[in-house]
């Protein structure tokens, strides 16, 4: 995106992505061409193979593929190992946790179990390649990230304000279009500018949300394999919901979890979305380009 697309015609291109995937969700078996998805979309062959290289750095029917489960699966492959690299080379503390060049702290128990109480949360929605985006933040960092697809802006707030419903919340776009743009922009993901979160959960969902900093792009792990790193192998289940009560959604890449048969499972801010991201990371670690 650096330099060539803004985000709000990421988002414009993203809408019509979006359309595409639901449809390949369906038809991915039948891997359909880029003549068939450009007739499908009105456009010509030409130009649905430009946006979706600028777009996700890849083309079409490399787009299918990394959709498919076989791409799933693929993801997989290793994926214990992956955890236990991140967790051999010294990654399990403040530092190049992932991609964002993320730094992280956790907000105290007892913060938690106050809802919030006392703590001022900035929020504001922005443009992203992925629709809307809510982002929040209090002074420490920020505390949450969450989706929308027009229209649907309330309910995403209505959604991140019940984490936290004692808590104040300002409306504040000058505040969080900075970070934003950093988060979506692979241009400034820097080591010496570190991308500070700040982790609000219980002790337990904040080991798993660390966990998940530690899954590279371009990879993926199951529940079962967080819940082997974090000492309670039998916890699949509670790993599973929270992970899906993951507040900061991409930056903490919960997104990067799927099912032991490489099932792309669930995602709290829909299945769709969840494909983009990971077609999108594809094109980055394929060497593409964002946008």
């Amino acid at each position: 995106m650096e330099n060539t697309i803004s985000l709000k015609e990421a988002a414009r291109d993203y809408e019509l992505v979006r359309q595409n995937l639901d449809y390949l969700r369906e038809h991915w078996r039948e891997q359909p061409s880029l003549k068939l998805l450009a007739e499908r979309n009105g456009l010509s062959a030409a130009h649905l193979q430009r946006l979706f290289m600028r777009w996700a750095g890849l083309s079409p029917k490399a787009f299918v593929q990394a959709l498919t489960i076989d791409r799933a699966r693929q993801l997989l492959r290793d994926s214990a190992s992956v955890l236990d690299t991140s967790y051999e080379v010294g990654l399990s503390g403040p530092g190049r946790l992932h991609d964002l060049f993320v730094t992280h702290e956790a907000m105290t128990p007892g913060a938690y179990k106050a809802r919030g109480k006392g703590l001022t949360i900035r929020y504001g929605f922005h443009d992203c390649p992925f629709g809307k985006v809510l982002l929040m933040m209090t002074g420490q960092g920020i505390c949450g990230l969450a989706f929308a697809d027009a229209g649907e802006e309330a309910t995403s707030l209505i959604d991140m304000q019940a984490r936290w419903p004692e808590a104040e919340f300002v409306e504040d776009r000058a505040a969080t279009e900075g970070p934003v743009v950093r988060i979506f922009n692979p241009g400034r993901w820097k080591a010496e500018q570190p991308l500070r979160i700040v982790f609000i959960g219980t002790e337990f969902e904040t080991r798993v949300w660390e966990t998940l900093l530690r899954i590279p792009m371009g990879r993926a792990t199951t529940y079962s394999d967080i819940a082997g790193h974090i000492g309670n192998p039998k916890a699949s289940r509670a790993v599973g919901a929270a992970v899906g009560k993951n507040p900061i959604s991409f930056v903490v890449p919960c997104h990067r979890v799927l099912g032991k048969s490489g099932g792309l499972c669930g995602y709290h801010w829909g299945l769709t979305r969840k494909q983009a991201i990971l077609g999108w990371e594809a094109g980055l670690a394929t060497g593409g380009k964002a946008a």
